[in-house]
């Protein structure tokens, strides 16, 4: 038995918040903490689960909920902390491989092919595993199983959470999948286009004159919603044009100088909003919406104005030189436009039905009751928007009663995870799934909070609409819910 405490919300950036839910003061709780290892006959691997029970049944809510993972953190003990907190009996999984492991330390066998029962941990075996090990503790331990049980994650988590629904539904009861990185065959490779396309124009502008193309675009675009408060709310309608800022100068402080915007630089940012694109001209996948932040795609160092480096996404290179290039010391240094199409085909054709998590076929989560609820920030700097729109459409496309069972809420002026000057979700979506699995109530709306307009140390807040509907300004105060509705 061990006692914890945390409180707030985790901010961590990067790819995979994994948050606390619903964000607010947790009380100190006595916990039965189960770990185990095993391994499965033949395949040479080593999984860690853990399993957090509230010690105490009285502490219990007759709940069992899991919490995802980010980047390559598949979760582990401290995954399970705050939903035991709350109440909640929990489970969670290293999926193979530490915390601190690089992808070469597991992702490669001794002899450089891919270890193909390590990935296979990671994408989802073990977590469905750690579903499943957690259930059986908390029945064995109360004496009764739960009698409701959720999944919570965001970006990795989100993959996971999308993972369970396809394969594995019968194990939860409510999926909440926020900026889900599915797709990731496609995500991962694509998160490399920024360096690969810099190198090719011959361009490296530092940050400050990357984040001018962002301020112009959203200075151009942000009242197309009859609301100006630095939020991007269509997308579609913006058509601001990178080349519209060439011949600027920007003032920039680190490094200190000034730097006029070019061609190439204007054709760099472009490439970054459209998305990677073959040597024919075939898009490949989708690229970043105005307002989102490029600062990781191509985040640049400089010692001056004229002399700067971009480094690569870690996820992405992780990804290209591992499991694609299966060379740890893999470059992109000197990659021409068709070795890029290459090695993204390559990862392609290897690895969809593996980590890809992109089939559309739920039927097996509609029969099994299952409901899902996905959600995006429109400004994801790190995951691309329109590629969890792609798959909720294919969706759709098969089965036209969807909303029944799987909802898209979209975020507008959001970032990764949650935060941005948007309308964030990410603290009210978790209590929208269980109200949903546990009396019925449909989210028809989603409740986001954003920084209130004019005054910055207030708040207003935004009901959320289902995609397709779309969250609009109609009139009045804008720091009322009430003037925005769905159309």
């Amino acid at each position: 038995a061990h006692e914890f405490s945390t409180s707030g919300r985790n901010a961590t950036g990067g790819v995979g918040v994994i948050p606390d839910i619903p964000g607010v003061e947790t009380p100190t709780v006595d916990i039965c903490l189960v770990s185990l290892s095993y391994t499965h006959p033949g395949q040479q691997d080593l999984v860690n689960t853990y399993i957090g029970l509230p010690l105490d049944a009285k502490d219990w809510n007759s709940r069992f909920l899991m919490h995802g993972g980010g980047a390559w953190y598949a979760g582990g003990e401290s995954s399970i902390l705050t939903p035991v907190l709350l109440g909640y009996a929990s489970s969670s999984t290293d999926g193979g491989h530490g915390i601190n492991a690089s992808t070469t330390d597991w992702g490669l066998t001794s002899d450089g092919h891919t270890n193909w029962p390590a990935l296979r941990d990671f994408s989802s075996l073990a977590i469905s595993e750690a579903a499943v090990l957690g259930k059986m503790a908390t029945r064995l331990y109360y004496g009764s199983g739960a009698e409701y049980s959720y999944w919570h994650g965001c970006s990795t988590g989100g993959r996971q959470g999308h993972a369970m629904a396809q394969d594995h539904p019968e194990l939860f009861d409510g999926i909440v999948a926020g900026a889900p990185a599915i797709s990731w065959d496609k995500f991962a490779p694509a998160g490399l286009w920024g360096p690969v396309l810099a190198q090719i124009l011959d361009t490296q502008p530092p940050q400050c004159v990357v984040d001018a193309f962002t301020k112009a675009a959203v200075e151009e675009c942000d009242g197309l919603d009859g609301v100006t408060d630095g939020i991007i709310a269509f997308p579609g309608r913006c058509n601001f044009k990178a080349s519209s800022i060439i011949g600027q100068t920007i003032n920039c402080i680190d490094p200190n100088g000034n730097v006029t915007i070019t061609k190439d630089m204007a054709e760099l940012i472009s490439g970054l909003w459209e998305g990677p694109r073959s040597a024919e001209g075939q898009s490949l996948w989708y690229g970043f919406h105005h307002d989102s932040s490029l600062a990781s795609m191509i985040g640049t160092s400089c010692s001056s104005t004229k002399n700067c480096t971009i480094a690569p996404f870690s996820v992405a290179k992780d990804w290209v030189n591992t499991f694609v290039a299966r060379n740890p010391e893999f470059s992109i240094e000197g990659l021409t436009r068709q070795e890029y199409d290459r090695l993204f085909r390559q990862s392609v054709d290897r690895y969809t039905s593996l980590i890809g998590t992109s089939n559309t076929d739920l039927s097996k989560m509609k029969h099994a009751g299952t409901k899902m609820l996905a959600w995006h920030g429109m400004a994801d700097q790190l995951v691309p928007t329109n590629g969890t729109i792609d798959y909720y459409e294919r969706v759709t496309k098969l089965d036209a009663d969807v909303a029944d069972y799987y909802r898209l809420f979209l975020a507008p002026g959001v970032t990764h995870c949650g935060f941005g000057p948007g309308f964030d979700p990410a603290e009210t979506v978790f209590d929208t799934m269980r109200a949903w699995v546990e009396n019925g109530t449909v989210p028809d709306r989603l409740e986001g909070v954003a920084v209130a307009v004019g005054n910055s140390s207030a708040t207003r807040t935004g009901n959320l609409c289902p995609y397709p509907q779309v969250f609009t300004y109609n009139e009045g105060d804008v720091n009322d819910a009430a003037s925005f509705t769905c159309a």
